[in-house]
């Protein structure tokens, strides 16, 4: 089976490249199942209902969430009512929403989804190594298919999660840093693997934002409002293909251009 994941899914132009490329690539790459990190949509921080269904209709099974999951307070009761998305499992167990679900694939396979957020720098409620055994118990008692968005700002600590769970879980994939890193590969107990998935969305920019306000903010230090960029458009992510046990075959990284 082959997963389609979409990394980090930045404001208007990564919903429209979404829209654009997923149905054409789950025919022509035979993609059962596609998840889709999406806490960028709502002009670069958070997401809101609409666009949640607007990827939902796109294609994208289930979509993950990060740092940015409570930026649009619309989308509270949507988390506690749409099972399809899921925020970083070690937030307060009082916040809105799930840390993780069960969906099926087009074949009729269960994945689960996992959505955990890093401790280095972005402060979630506890520390995702001390929940992510557990989470990970859990979830392979409904399915043998099970995938972690891992939303984190340091390499090593997503490096060590990707080992933390070699063997026990289908795909650790990093987010949130924007850029997309070169070590996609399968972990010696069968996990793929990669550092981070990218960004979709614009990429002529930094990390999203319009380069001259980023610019402006480094160079005078003060505060600026951040705007999305909207050029050098592209869809990025892996491919995952594994077993019906749950062992990835493989992942490969992919880069497609609007």
């Amino acid at each position: 089976m082959r997963i389609l994941f979409i990394a980090d899914a930045f404001a208007t132009p990564g919903r429209r490249v979404i829209e654009q490329h997923v149905p054409r690539l789950r025919t022509e790459r035979d993609i059962a199942f596609v998840v889709a990190n999406g806490e960028n949509l709502a002009d670069g921080t958070g997401i809101t209902s609409r666009l949640a269904r607007r990827l939902h209709g796109a294609g994208v099974d289930v979509i993950t969430l990060g740092n940015h999951a409570f930026r649009q307070r619309e989308v509270y009761p949507h988390l506690g009512m749409d099972p399809r998305i899921v925020r970083p499992a070690n937030y307060p167990s009082t916040a809105p929403g799930r840390g993780w679900c069960v969906a099926t694939a087009a074949d009729g396979t269960p994945v689960a989804v996992i959505n955990l957020l890093g401790k280095l720098f972005l402060d979630p409620a506890v520390s995702p190594f001390a929940v992510a055994e557990d989470l990970v118990r859990e979830a392979r008692r409904e399915a043998a298919l099970v995938l972690v968005d891992f939303h984190a700002e340091a390499t090593s600590e997503k490096v060590a999660m990707g080992r933390f769970l070699d063997g026990r879980v289908t795909a650790v994939i990093g987010t949130h840093t924007h850029v997309q890193t070169s070590d996609a590969h399968i972990l010696s107990g069968g996990t793929a693997y990669i550092t981070d998935a990218g960004m979709t969305g614009p990429h002529d920019s930094v990390i999203g934002v319009r380069t001259d306000l980023i610019l402006r903010r480094f160079t005078t230090q003060m505060p600026v409002r951040f705007e999305p960029a909207e050029g050098g458009v592209r869809l990025e992510g892996v491919v995952i293909e594994c077993d019906g046990d749950g062992r990835a075959s493989s992942i490969e990284a992919i880069r497609i251009e609007e």
